[in-house]
């Protein structure tokens, strides 16, 4: 009787064993738990650690609950003012319910991918280029809306998107070039323009003061002399104004005359 028990003990020692190995699951921090019982979904769903199914009777999926990154493929379209280019993407979603994702939608990543390049598409015909290559975040808002929107039903919420590269025809990059170097041109055209104005406005102020004190040229001129010896020149052209002439004669003209020359040549 004793042999009989031990042995129907250690028989439902064993059964118990084989269910617990059966029923066991471990659900990672990261993940949660959504239980299908006999095909219908139960209401809860389970946390990270240890749990118990019904061994051939209920089903656990479980649902990754990071952060997922899903690069975008490169998409190419037309822009509102008719240039062609290609715009690839980067979206970051996390799964917000369980459940959802996996009852709404037979696979929520790849129709995120899909959403994604389809909105993607839309802002491109939506665009100027000018706001592709400058208004980025703009569009990246505008792109994580619509995204966002069917997603929220899926039990998906987009965190962000951000648009990676917008590349351009060889065409349209050698136009841009053209056109950036023309518009430096310009600048530098007004900028010389503006400093000879400055210059000019220089210049007629110091002939002016030169004008009202003749000293000031012949100083001016010595000036000019020395600078231009500094550089040990072996030949020397040098302007010889007509003012510093008159400068001179009015200098020798007021000098005194020497007395007694009348009496030098009467003797």
């Amino acid at each position: 009787m004793v042999e009989e028990l031990a042995a129907a003990g250690a028989a439902l020692v064993a059964a118990g064993a084989v269910y617990v190995m059966a029923a066991a699951r471990i659900v990672k921090q990261y993940e949660r738990g959504v239980v299908f019982r006999l095909g219908r979904l139960r209401p809860e769903v389970r946390g990270p650690g240890f749990t118990l199914v019904v061994p051939f009777v209920d089903k656990l999926r479980k649902v990754n609950m990071q952060i997922v990154t899903m690069p975008v493929p490169a998409q190419e379209g037309i822009t509102r003012d008719n240039v062609t280019v290609r715009v690839d993407a980067v979206v970051y979603f996390q799964v917000t319910s369980p459940a959802d994702a996996v009852v709404r939608v037979e696979d929520y990543r790849f129709a995120v991918s899909q959403m994604a390049q389809t909105s993607l598409r839309s802002i491109i015909g939506k665009s100027d280029l000018d706001d592709l290559l400058s208004n980025r975040e703009k569009l990246n808002q505008g792109l994580e809306l619509m995204i966002d929107s069917p997603a929220v039903e899926w039990g998906v919420g987009i965190d962000r998107v951000e648009i990676k590269d917008v590349s351009l025809p060889e065409t349209m990059k050698r136009s841009m070039a053209r056109q950036a170097e023309a518009d430096r041109e310009r600048r530098a055209r007004v900028i010389n323009a503006d400093a000879e104005l400055q210059a000019s406005k220089k210049l007629a102020e110091a002939a002016q003061q030169m004008a009202e004190t003749p000293a000031a040229l012949q100083l001016r001129l010595l000036q000019t002399v020395v600078a231009v010896a500094a550089e040990k020149n072996s030949t020397l052209v040098l302007p010889f104004p007509v003012e510093l002439l008159r400068f001179l004669e009015r200098a020798q003209q007021q000098l005194p005359q020497t007395p007694g020359g009348s009496d030098s040549g009467q003797g």
